[in-house]
């Protein structure tokens, strides 16, 4: 059983966290792999399943930042004090065991974004190749799209890369 029972919440937090983030990263590299197999309904299913996943995720961190912001009170800090300053109150060893699952949890989250990037501009070239092709195969026409409020918006204008091989 561990000498200070305070410290298990926090363990158990960042572990959770890390695995949310773990499973979000094998969920992009799902994704990518279907855009890539071109996968449609497989693909908008993961982008279904990494919505959940990802605001489950954020409930981890929002408890792990109210942990600490209540350990922080407890131990007379202000509630906005960084992890940094708050580990010198943990046993010393069990501040090394804190920091890795930290500094894990912070490479993780990176390359979580890293791959939510790529995801996003490979759909999105995705989608302007489609548009070029439309814009060659019907030439009068310009395809439309959803504005920013979810309404369908004006024809697209703009120019066009995509040549007809001729």
């Amino acid at each position: 059983m561990n000498a200070n029972p305070s410290f298990v919440p926090l363990v158990d937090l960042l572990r959770t966290e890390l695995a949310g983030y773990g499973a979000l990263l094998a969920l992009f590299d799902q994704q990518q792999d279907q855009i890539w197999r071109r996968e449609l309904q497989p693909m908008v299913d993961t982008s279904r399943g990494l919505e959940h996943l990802a605001a489950e995720v954020a409930g981890h961190r929002a408890a792990r930042e109210a942990w600490l912001v209540a350990f922080a009170r407890t131990h007379d800090l202000p509630s906005e004090s960084s992890f940094q300053q708050l580990l010198p109150l943990f046993p010393g060893d069990q501040q090394s065991l804190l920091v890795a699952l930290v500094k894990e949890t912070n490479h993780l989250l990176h390359r979580v974004r890293r791959r939510a990037r790529q995801n996003h501009t490979i759909l999105a070239r995705t989608v302007q190749f489609h548009r070029e092709a439309l814009a060659i195969l019907i030439p009068g026409r310009r395809p439309r799209t959803y504005a920013a409020n979810g309404r369908m918006g004006a024809a697209v204008a703009g120019a066009y890369t995509l040549r007809a091989a001729g």
